[in-house]
């Protein structure tokens, strides 16, 4: 079970307008690219072949990423409520994400990424949020630059707006940030960004490895934060997925797997976690079946639309 494997399911309570924004964030690096936030049958103490964290990523499942296609491509998914606790949670909500991932492991990778939430509240009118970021990060993971831009009913939000690189070799992350104000830092050396996160949890399914612990920056909240993860993998589906929109011949054939990911604050992987995602994810990285849990109220996200875009090969 999740909370046997270390993860307590309940994210906390996230009433801020900007916790929200971390999950769409997080959301947005990780469609990039997928198992409900039901438990799954693990042991409560996993043995060490099941589970893949530094420096152990470093030498085998880095290596295995590092070969993984991730599929270019434009999605859209469908919000709609599925719980809501709390006396001040919202009683209905419905609202879209709009994605598109482009590139290759030669090129880089480049991201577009929008959510639009109308969320109804037990009194007073609907309160409405709506987040875009347009991202990039190259081949092998080295450099990330981002922006991201938040609203809601109260007008426009922060823009963030910055970039970061890892130093040479193995060194540490430097993040230069130009918005919301200037600012330098870094962060350690096993810090991953979204897109490398995405293959590592790829890799880490192929390989059978059904818990991945890592490090991830991705711009969130101020362009300051750093999440600690812990990423469940469950057994591979076998029952083919219901969507239309799923049903392409590319498609056919192809594994998938539940996920579920559980973001900590920095050093803080004995409490809580803030919140999670969860998916299914196929092996080119496309997902379905969204689950995204903002602690007092859960929407899922159903694929409505997907096209497979035109993608060239690296030069050999």
């Amino acid at each position: 079970m999740l909370r046997e494997a270390g993860i307590a399911r309940k994210a906390k309570s996230m009433s801020r307008p900007s916790d929200r924004a971390w999950l769409a964030q997080a959301m947005a690096a990780l469609l990039g690219a997928a198992m409900p936030l039901a438990p799954l049958c693990l042991s409560a103490a996993p043995n060490q072949s099941n589970v893949s964290s530094e420096p152990q990523t470093r030498d085998g499942i880095t290596k295995l990423a590092a070969e993984i296609p991730l599929a270019a491509h434009r999605a859209v998914y469908d919000l709609t409520m599925l719980r809501s606790t709390g006396a001040k949670s919202p009683i209905s909500a419905q609202g879209q994400i709009a994605f598109d991932f482009s590139g290759s492991s030669c090129e880089g990778y480049a991201q577009n990424f929008r959510q639009f939430t109308e969320l109804q509240p037990v009194e007073g009118p609907v309160r409405v949020s709506d987040m875009r970021s347009a991202t990039f990060e190259d081949g092998d993971g080295r450099n990330f630059t981002f922006k991201i831009q938040t609203s809601n009913d109260q007008g426009a939000g922060e823009l963030v707006d910055g970039k970061a690189a890892r130093r040479a070799g193995s060194g540490p992350v430097l993040v230069d940030l130009a918005k919301p104000r200037k600012s330098k830092f870094d962060l350690a050396a096993d810090t991953v960004f979204p897109t490398e996160h995405l293959r590592r949890i790829l890799a880490s399914a192929k390989a059978g490895k059904h818990i991945l612990e890592v490090k991830v920056y991705d711009g969130s909240e101020k362009g300051d934060k750093l999440f600690e993860t812990t990423t469940i993998i469950g057994d591979e589906i076998r029952k083919p997925a219901q969507e239309t929109a799923i049903k392409l011949p590319a498609l056919e054939g192809l594994r998938r797997w539940p996920v579920t990911i559980a973001y900590f604050e920095n050093a803080q992987k004995d409490e809580s976690p803030l919140y999670t995602l969860s998916f299914d994810l196929y092996e080119n990285g496309i997902s379905r079946a969204l689950r995204l849990d903002y602690g007092d109220f859960v929407l899922g996200g159903d694929l409505s639309s997907l096209e497979l875009l035109p993608q060239q090969a690296c030069a050999k």
